[in-house]
């Protein structure tokens, strides 16, 4: 991949045209989110949030997400309105030493991301795991009551 900006090409009556600089501009960027590989883990990439399955699951809903490096206390679960909150946080510390010299690079990640339930689902017995650096939330849909008749007086 080649950056910078080509060489200017003069318009029809030969006088330099901005419009084609923008747009040749324009290509060049394209091209190079074309060929970024923005990784697997919302961390390497700078994602702001990780991505999310939601699968039905007749009874109840399973909602799966990576969230590697995150620690279970770094996790925030939050259900009001059909919706699921996750919130979660991220530290990380690499400290290198090699022939009296030291080196510590920390980063810090956060994200927050609500996602819409397919059903109206309960708290009560619902059950969250993070295990192996993927959560996985189980919420059991709440029981609707069966259409019943209404009888006129």
């Amino acid at each position: 991949m080649r950056f910078g900006l080509t060489k200017a090409t003069p318009a029809r009556g030969g006088l330099w045209n901005p419009m084609e600089e923008i747009v040749q501009m324009q290509d060049m960027l394209n091209n190079m989110f074309k060929e970024r590989n923005f990784g697997e883990r919302w961390s390497e990439a700078g994602i702001l949030a990780p991505l999310v399955d939601v699968k039905d699951e007749g009874s109840e809903i399973l909602v799966t997400t990576d969230l590697p490096g995150v620690e279970k206390g770094d996790v925030d679960l939050d259900v009001s309105d059909n919706m699921l909150t996750i919130s979660a946080k991220r530290n990380f510390e690499n400290e290198e030493k090699d022939e009296g010299y030291l080196r510590r690079e920390r980063t810090y990640s956060s994200f927050s991301r609500t996602v819409t339930l397919p059903s109206t689902v309960s708290v009560e017995g619902a059950k969250a795991k993070l295990e192996n650096g993927v959560l996985s939330v189980t919420l059991p849909k709440m029981q609707i009551e069966e259409n019943k008749k209404i009888l006129i007086e």
